[in-house]
């Protein structure tokens, strides 16, 4: 099953913290998908997921917002 989290009109950092505290309660192998509005969130997350652990197993635009899939990994 696949949560989603909206972090549309959020400023950076607030997409990472958001994705952060989302994951936090979330199981390994679970995926979040993530509907973003910040440019920079296309680096960011990423960055954040190689960091701690998780993957990025998509990442697409649409209509001028940013959709990243987060799949959980185990280092929580």
């Amino acid at each position: 099953m696949k949560q989603q989290l909206d972090a549309r009109c959020l400023l950076c950092p607030l997409p990472v913290i958001r994705v952060q505290d989302r994951i936090n309660s979330m199981a390994a192998g679970e995926l979040l998908e993530v509907v973003c509005t910040d440019p920079g969130a296309a680096s960011d997350i990423p960055v954040w997921c190689r960091i701690n652990g998780h993957k990025v197993v998509e990442m697409q635009e649409q209509e001028g917002e940013l959709v990243i899939v987060v799949e959980v990994g185990d280092s929580q």
